[in-house]
């Protein structure tokens, strides 16, 4: 089913850096162009906020990464890696990411989703039930296959990796805008199981 993108629709924006950055590294050996993975996922409607959500190390070298990313308009929320005394680390932006895009929900028309975490899918379900339009942009390869069913469309950078990837020896793109798509393609699905995403339907619960 074909969905209206008109430029009167209110649009949010909420990026999920970490999962963006690593499939574009292990898809295509590549940097994310978040600039025009915004333009895309806005096509020229109205942007109320775009919020990307990234992960700080202690070395400190993602300042530059931030500036970059508020140069073009897009906010940063910052939260610390965190080591533990076993060596595993942690990063996870999954709940505050959710706890945003609910609370906004109500000055928005169109949620963008730029992730293919299956962990989202109870999200995209929530604000769809309560009004929005949501859509979802990544790279359809490393996504969820129950979140771009879940989503009312899909955009797949992998359709133009030139476009959305830097520095990983593509040729030149073609702009676009962002589209409905449906196609059934092999893909992997990025769930952590029944627990993580029944974890986030509890979160949205309490909001």
């Amino acid at each position: 089913m074909a969905i209206i993108k008109h430029k009167e629709q209110r649009v949010g924006i909420f990026i999920d850096a970490q999962n963006l950055y690593h499939s574009a590294k292990n898809l295509h050996r590549g940097r994310v162009n978040f600039g025009n993975v915004l333009e895309d996922a806005l096509a020229g409607r109205h942007l109320v906020r775009a919020i990307a959500y990234v992960i700080t190390t202690e070395t400190g070298e993602e300042s530059g990464f931030f500036d970059a990313l508020n140069k073009i308009g897009i906010e940063t929320k910052t939260k610390d890696l965190q080591i533990f005394s076993s060596g595993s680390k942690k990063a996870d932006w999954d709940v505050g990411l959710a706890i945003d895009a609910v609370k906004l929900a109500s000055k928005l028309d169109v949620v963008v989703l730029a992730s293919g975490d299956g962990d989202f899918v109870p999200l995209v379900e929530y604000l769809k039930m309560n009004g929005c339009q949501v859509e979802v942009i990544t790279f359809g390869k490393s996504a969820s296959g129950k979140l771009k069913e879940a989503a009312d469309d899909f955009v797949d950078l992998d359709e133009d990796p030139g476009r959305y990837v830097m520095g990983g020896g593509h040729g030149s793109y073609t702009p676009r805008r962002g589209r409905n798509d449906r196609s059934e393609r092999p893909e992997s699905d990025k769930t952590n199981g029944a627990g993580a995403t029944g974890g986030m339907r509890k979160v949205i619960r309490k909001i």
